[in-house]
């Protein structure tokens, strides 16, 4: 008889299927034009509907299933009964079908820690800058993201009615990533990828030194790094507090899947123990090759201006 999967690829197969139920969820929100919604710190901090169904969908799936995995979302809502209809028992067959990375094949429930983003890119998703937005489900043990789940809700949704719309990138570390064709920006060009909404001269002045071709600003620290892998962009400069654990834990365990990697603006790693505190206050810096070019460009004025914890 073959053995059980590992409790990792279990609770990755989970957090696929919630993902997937999530973006209809999202969709669904969006088609009934009842956003629901509210301004939790000011007008770039918003939270809707479909924020506060998806968390309570995902939290309370991969609860029903791990019980004793902590989960940590980032909507603070009421502790209340939620719908059965918002439960997804499914579990992805593609996942359970991969063999667990030895080093992670006897992890136990206890030992991880999901951070959740039920909506990355909320403000875009208010305004129909669609592509944008996307769900984050990241696992981390002893500190270090090791998994994680991106669901792009709106995938596909400029190619007209009728298009498939949606698509899930997933991937674990020492197994690889999945769900997307793996691209690089062509050689010797620095496309920057940065933040929409939360700008400020830090942001710019960082940006600036990294002497880039072009720049991209978008919504969503998930689709910043979907540019990445898919070789839209060389490098995610964001020189200011602002990004929270639960926006970059996926994002991340899916870049370094692929030899990718992410750190502050010092080039130290984050961790996501699950009491560590929630702001990246140190920015953040993510690339697919050449890390060590873009730290070296960092503004000593940048550096001072954002202490490394």
């Amino acid at each position: 008889m073959a053995s059980k999967p590992a409790v990792l690829m279990r609770l990755m197969a989970s957090a696929h299927a919630v993902a997937e139920k999530a973006g209809t969820i999202v969709r669904k929100v969006l088609q009934s034009g009842e956003l629901g919604i509210v301004e939790k710190s000011g007008a770039n901090d918003l939270q809707t509907l479909a924020d506060r169904l998806v968390q309570k969908s995902i939290c309370a799936s991969l609860t029903k299933s791990f019980p004793k995995v902590t989960i940590i979302g980032e909507e603070e809502l009421p502790d209340e009964a939620v719908e059965e209809d918002l439960i997804e028992n499914g579990q992805s067959s593609l996942i359970l079908q991969k063999s667990c990375p030895d080093q992670y094949a006897s992890l136990k429930e206890e030992e991880l820690v999901v951070w959740v983003d039920p909506l990355d890119g909320t403000k875009e998703y208010t305004e129909g800058l669609l592509d944008h937005v996307t769900v984050l489900i990241g696992i981390a043990y002893r500190g270090t993201a090791i998994a994680g789940v991106i669901n792009q809700p709106f995938y596909n949704y400029q190619m007209g009615t009728g298009a498939s719309l949606g698509r899930t990138l997933w991937g674990v570390l020492g197994l690889g990533a999945f769900g997307f064709q793996l691209q690089e920006v062509p050689d010797g060009k620095r496309i920057i990828t940065t933040t929409r909404s939360h700008s400020n001269k830090l942001v710019i002045d960082a940006v600036q030194a990294m002497e880039p071709h072009d720049v991209i600003r978008v919504g969503g620290a998930g689709n910043k790094i979907i540019q990445l892998v898919e070789g839209k962009a060389s490098a995610y400069v964001f020189a200011s507090p602002g990004c929270k654990k639960w926006d970059t834990c996926a994002p991340e365990a899916i870049l370094h899947a692929v030899g990718g990697k992410l750190t502050d603006m010092h080039g130290n790693a984050y961790k996501y123990d699950a009491n560590v505190q929630h702001m990246n206050s140190a920015g953040v810096l993510a690339t697919l090759r050449n890390h060590e070019y873009y730290l070296s460009r960092v503004p000593q004025a940048v550096l001072q201006a954002l202490p490394s914890n």
